[in-house]
């Protein structure tokens, strides 16, 4: 017998799915309390929400694709290909990202995979000024390039190395947190007389994470320093941001950072605590 994969396309109904229920119900009162406030999202923000709003609805768009042979016909819905937190578009970019760093540019080499989290007042600070951002991955892949070219016993001019870096800007709580993911090659590619070769490089031990991310806080804090985004203050370890400026944005992505409410009835209050587990006993009582 021969036997056919069939592929059905199976609609997908974002208006079924909690978080578009969550934006669709609170969204409009949200907007409602900035305007009691004379305050309004950034252009760029409120577009996000409105594009997420009507991605996959078919009263907002869609294509009729028919099928030359039996003359199907199926409807697809317009989706929003936005870059925000829209799970339809993100998961499929992620997909497509994923293939083509497989097939096209990692081309079999060891890969390990390097993450690197800021402390809550730098998240706030990169996420004020995003232009600094580049800046601070360079420092990053800099410095653990660095690392491993040493590590392998050649110099930065005998020897090169390579990476994929994705920021991410949310956490597992969609809450806003700044970090980075990244593909380093494990090992070195050089030129021998015509020849590229590759050498693998041994995982690093924990006193080479512990240099590594020694000298990636000293040269992000010196760098920060230097853009006068950042002073040197031993009495404090906090960042003074003026809130009352006319950032809109700024109070709720300080909430976001610190896990608090931004608006409501329980406004300030935390929303997602870390409590240590009750320590494991291995007393038995018989009955």
């Amino acid at each position: 017998m021969l036997a056919i994969n069939m592929h059905t396309y199976k609609r997908h109904r974002p208006e079924q799915t909690l978080l578009y229920q969550l934006v669709e119900q609170y969204y409009p009162d949200f907007l409602e309390y900035l305007s009691h406030q004379g305050k309004t999202l950034p252009l760029h923000v409120d577009k996000e929400f409105a594009e997420f709003l009507k991605c996959g609805r078919f009263e907002h768009g869609f294509l009729r694709v028919v099928c030359d042979d039996c003359k199907h016909e199926k409807l697809v819905a317009f989706s929003c290909k936005r870059r925000g937190f829209c799970p339809i578009c993100g998961t499929r970019r992620m997909a497509e990202s994923a293939k083509l760093l497989v097939d096209d540019v990692l081309n079999g080499y060891p890969i390990r995979q390097w993450v690197l989290s800021l402390p809550i007042p730098l998240r706030l600070l990169l996420a004020r000024y995003p232009k600094e951002l580049s800046k601070v991955m360079q420092i990053i892949h800099r410095t653990i390039s660095t690392d491993i070219i040493h590590r392998t016993g050649y110099l930065k001019k005998q020897a090169k190395t390579g990476a994929v870096t994705y920021i991410q800007r949310f956490g597992s709580a969609l809450n806003l947190n700044i970090h980075f993911h990244m593909l380093f090659l494990e090992g070195v590619i050089t030129e021998e007389r015509g020849q590229t070769k590759f050498k693998l490089v041994k995982a690093p031990s924990h006193s080479d994470m512990e240099q590594i991310v020694d000298n990636i806080s000293h040269r992000i804090a010196a760098y920060l320093e230097k853009a006068r985004l950042i002073q040197r203050d031993m009495d404090n370890a906090f960042l003074d941001f003026p809130m009352d400026d006319e950032n809109s944005l700024l109070p709720l992505q300080a909430a976001s950072v610190s896990y608090r409410i931004a608006w409501g009835q329980i406004w300030a209050k935390k929303y997602l605590t870390y409590k240590p587990c009750p320590p494991k006993t291995n007393n038995t009582t018989d009955n």
